[in-house]
């Protein structure tokens, strides 16, 4: 039980660190960060498939798919978001009438 609760109070503080951070970032940054946060979030799906398919009982294949699914909608999210963005600085073709 004791095991529960730390890593209840890891979680919490890591919310509250990470929401600390990402509020007070400029929004010039987002893009650069975006692409950061994609990488990160690269590494965390290999983690998640390493966890999923190590064989260390249900609970552990649960979360790590969990996991997974949760990974792979923040990575794809996040270059969709970046593709979107960086489509904004192209310059645009004159119709050709």
């Amino acid at each position: 039980m004791e095991s529960l609760i730390f890593n209840l109070f890891i979680f919490v503080l890591a919310c509250f660190v990470g929401f600390e951070v990402i509020s007070k970032v400029p929004t010039t940054l987002h893009t650069p960060l975006m692409s950061g946060a994609n990488a990160i979030s690269g590494i965390t799906l290999v983690g998640a498939l390493a966890i999923a398919g190590s064989g260390s009982g249900t609970t552990a294949t649960i979360i790590g798919f969990l996991a997974i699914v949760f990974a792979t909608i923040n990575v794809v999210g996040g270059f969709m978001v970046t593709d979107r963005m960086l489509e904004m600085f192209k310059k645009k073709k004159e119709d050709e009438a």
